[in-house]
């Protein structure tokens, strides 16, 4: 009996493991819609991504000049860390809690990963109570 206990028990383990996502899977470089290319990292356990490359964003955008702070207008929008502080929620397999500023609104929204799949993500911004689901290609 103790045998068999220990036998369910073990395939119990391994199954949960071979099913779980390694939230490490994020990591990378993806090209977003509106052209940008933004590569994701991880420090201290949370996520971060930064603007790489812009690929004729908004017609040749260079600068953050839609920030509503005017002493940041002249900054530039490559190196510019624009996702911030994703965290792994193993419950729910999704990456929660992050913010994303959007340099051609301006603006700062929710952001959570919902989803990882072999050559995209599905990401979900949201400010109040207006979202968008958008899909983010791997590079």
């Amino acid at each position: 009996m103790l045998k068999l206990k220990l036998t369910i028990a073990f395939a119990l383990f391994f199954t949960s493991i071979s099913f779980g996502q390694n939230p490490d899977v994020i990591i990378g470089k993806y090209r977003l819609p509106n052209k940008l290319d933004v590569e994701i990292f991880k420090q201290n356990g949370k996520y971060f991504g930064k603007i790489i490359a812009l690929n004729e964003f908004e017609n040749g955008q260079q600068k953050d000049i839609n920030n509503s702070d005017q002493t940041r207008q002249a900054d530039s929008l490559i190196g510019m860390l624009i996702i911030k502080n994703l965290e792994y929620e193993q419950k729910e397999n999704k990456w929660l809690h992050g913010s994303m500023y959007s340099p051609e609104k301006g603006l700062i929204f929710n952001l959570k990963i919902t989803e990882n799949r072999d050559d995209e993500i599905v990401v979900v911004g949201s400010k109040y109570i207006m979202w968008r689901t958008l899909k983010w290609k791997k590079i």
